[in-house]
């Protein structure tokens, strides 16, 4: 039976879900929801990994996960892990890494890109890392303001990043 927790973040309230095989979503939500059941091993873990990781460290582990999704999705999923603390990617080079690994001439960033804003498990999937073409820092679930923070949080050097304006009403 899954468990839903809730957990307050200097960023804003955070919503997760855990599993008997792992984390299954993590995303930013607003108002307060309580642990549903019992204590849970992984729903521990989770909180821990959080605190570690809001206190600006890099937590040296990482909490059971259960990426899902068709394969596509789960390979750039695991792509995503091996984005190290402190970096970004763009795009084009995880289509990059997925084509190589396929065995296939060229993959689209775009395509990419869907499985990355699809990305369930925010955060400990670092989908935050992951940027456009030339440093553009694109779209974010969580919104552009909580990616800078937690690429800053990272201690990623945003001086040649490119942040998009916000969009005028009426423009």
């Amino acid at each position: 039976m899954p468990v839903v927790c809730y957990y307050r973040s200097p960023l804003g309230g955070i919503r997760f879900v855990c599993g008997d095989s792992g984390l299954e979503a993590l995303h930013f939500a607003d108002g307060d929801i309580e642990c549903s059941g019992e204590k849970h091993p992984v729903a521990e873990l989770t909180r821990r990994w959080l605190d570690i990781y809001f206190s600006g460290r890099e937590p040296d582990f990482t909490p059971p996960l259960r990426l899902h999704g068709s394969p596509f999705r789960i390979a750039v999923g695991q792509l995503m892990l091996e984005i190290p603390y402190g970096a970004t990617v763009t795009y084009g080079e995880l289509a990059a890494r997925i084509a190589a690994e396929r065995g296939i001439a060229r993959m689209a960033a775009q395509a990419v890109g869907g499985a990355v804003g699809g990305n369930p498990i925010a955060i400990v999937v670092p989908c935050h890392r992951v940027i456009g073409a030339h440093g553009n820092l694109t779209g974010y679930g969580g919104g552009m303001e909580r990616k800078i923070a937690l690429l800053k949080l990272e201690g990623v050097d945003l001086s040649r990043m490119t942040v998009p304006r916000p969009e005028r009403p009426g423009a």
